[in-house]
């Protein structure tokens, strides 16, 4: 075993221990909150391994060392994906990644009905992509942190995800149909589906009522399911032998591509099947940065050198389009300046960034 820094393994054995609490959770016989629970120990088990796989690999998990919280979940997301120094996943891995962080934050904070398969092929695709990034990261396999008496995850595993959504879209059909009055059972069984349309979409809030009842009523005239819900019908399991019992991969059809959301971007996943060019992700000049801000151009040009802004690709980035050249910022540098500000003293970062042939009296700030 290669040697691994201390916080690193540390952090690593959390994750593992949550993930073995998670497939005992699957596997116990009684149902009552087991679906939550399951996704409840899979994402912290995801959260810890990322962190352990940051630290490991030189990343920052607190944005400033003094920083009291470390990074979010959808942070470390980020980094693993879009940082080269220290990246150690793909795009479907994110996006196999978010959208069990979100159908986790539905259960835990709202209603979710989620079906045994789903709740199978969600399961068992974190369990190999745990695997996955164990092995790549820390040259470990999973099965030398688990138990021999563990058990397989499921007997009867789908393979097939196109009929275990058709059956799901048909139930659903059926708790919606006139007369029925089962139309919140419908909904709590319509959000996972809609939960995954939306994080393919790279839409990570989670589905408002009227967004339910406008699939409900879809559903209910008897559309098709792939209709409905196309970002799902893109999707596949990708299934192997040899794994903890076998392998499951949540990908994309052939042809399909993934593409990257500008991060930032409110209500945004990590992942998208949307095409973004580079102007698409670094949106703004100094000017609209500064206009967004509320502040001044020199001001806002003080407080992006003060955080070291223009270092950070996720913030900043410098390229030509045919004889135009661009210097432009990311919606990430606006989420950074905004957080950072309350920390700021403003006076004396223009004191020390401040433009040396301007003058010296501090240019209007606009709220803080």
């Amino acid at each position: 075993m290669a040697f691994v820094k201390k916080e690193a393994r540390l952090l690593k054995t959390k994750a593992v221990d949550a993930l073995i609490l998670a497939v005992e959770a699957f596997n116990r016989p009684d149902d009552r909150g087991r679906a939550d629970r399951v996704l409840r120990d899979l994402s912290h088990a995801f959260e810890m391994l990322m962190k352990a796989a940051l630290v490991e690999r030189g990343g920052r998990i607190r944005e400033r060392p003094s920083a009291a919280q470390t990074i979010s979940f959808d942070a470390c997301v980020r980094q693993g994906l879009s940082n080269a120094a220290v990246k150690f996943l793909v795009e479907e891995q994110a996006l196999t990644i978010q959208m069990l962080n979100a159908l986790r934050d539905a259960a835990e904070h709202h209603l979710l009905s989620i079906s045994e398969q789903q709740l199978y092929v969600q399961a068992q695709a974190a369990l190999t992509l745990f695997a996955d990034v164990l092995a790549d990261v820390f040259g470990e396999h999973l099965a030398e942190h688990l138990p021999e008496r563990v058990l397989p995850l499921s007997t009867n595993p789908p393979r097939d995800l196109a009929v275990m959504v058709a059956d799901e879209v048909e139930l659903i059909r059926s708790l919606v149909a006139p007369g029925t009055r089962r139309r919140v059972e419908g909904r709590a069984r319509a959000k996972p589906l809609a939960i995954m349309d939306a994080a393919i979409a790279g839409e990570f809030v989670q589905p408002s009522d009227g967004e339910l009842e406008k699939l409900l009523n879809r559903i209910g005239a008897g559309e098709e399911w792939h209709e409905i819900l196309p970002g799902v019908a893109s999707l596949q399991l990708d299934i192997g032998g040899g794994g903890i019992p076998y392998s499951l991969r949540i990908t994309k059809k052939e042809g399909v591509p993934i593409h990257l959301v500008a991060d930032g971007t409110p209500g945004a996943a990590v992942v998208a099947i949307r095409k973004v060019d580079k102007l698409g992700f670094y949106t703004m000049g100094m000017r609209k940065l500064a206009k967004k801000l509320s502040m001044s151009e020199p001001l806002t040009g003080a407080i992006v050198a003060e955080l070291h802004l223009r270092n950070d690709s996720e913030c900043y980035d410098e390229f030509s389009i045919d004889s135009q050249h661009y210097k432009r910022f990311s919606d990430v540098a606006h989420v950074r300046i905004v957080e950072a500000l309350p920390s700021l003293d403003l006076d004396d970062v223009w004191e020390r960034r401040r433009p040396r042939r301007r003058t010296k009296s501090r240019p209007g700030q606009g709220p803080r």
